[in-house]
């Protein structure tokens, strides 16, 4: 019987991961910082996040105490399942050309290093988009000042503040 309770348990983990899954971004190369922060925020809501809050456990041996071995064992699974749900949410193409055994902490840096560049990109994008913005009275003011601020919201993820 526990067993079976156990196996329900794992199966809705699976079932939620993967509805989390859809609702995320897929990273294309050019949305890193977007795609970072709905990944966090859907694995913390998910409480699968301590492979990303903490440090690798020790390794488990002989001497090794209860407590140690059920914190490696939870760890290993937040990071197996943190991989799994990354791998899910990035396009095909870039999805190849990432490592495979590496912790979730590390290929989330990896990632990220890898695709800065997209990313400041897109930011001077969203900077002059916001700086050759003009009403033309096709639309209503607010329409436009709404178009405003949610560029602005954008550039503000990269650090900047246009106040």
């Amino acid at each position: 019987m526990a067993n079976s309770a156990s196996m329900s348990i794992y199966v809705c983990a699976a079932v939620s991961l993967h509805s989390h899954a859809t609702f995320v971004t897929v990273f294309n190369g050019l949305n890193f910082s977007e795609w970072r922060e709905q990944v966090n925020f859907h694995l913390g809501v998910l409480d699968i996040d301590l492979a990303l809050l903490e440090e690798k456990p020790a390794d488990i041996t002989d001497e090794s105490s209860d407590t140690e071995k059920l914190k490696r064992k939870a760890w290993d699974r937040s990071n197996r399942l943190y991989m799994s749900f990354m791998r899910m949410t990035i396009a095909n193409n870039i999805k190849t050309t990432l490592p495979e055994s590496v912790t979730a902490k590390e290929f989330l840096k990896l990632v990220e290093e890898r695709f800065r560049s997209a990313d400041k990109s897109l930011a001077g994008t969203l900077m002059a988009e916001l700086t050759t913005m003009k009403y033309d009275g096709s639309r209503s003011m607010q329409q436009h000042v709404l178009e405003m601020t949610n560029t602005a919201a954008r550039l503000k993820k990269f650090g900047y503040d246009c106040g």
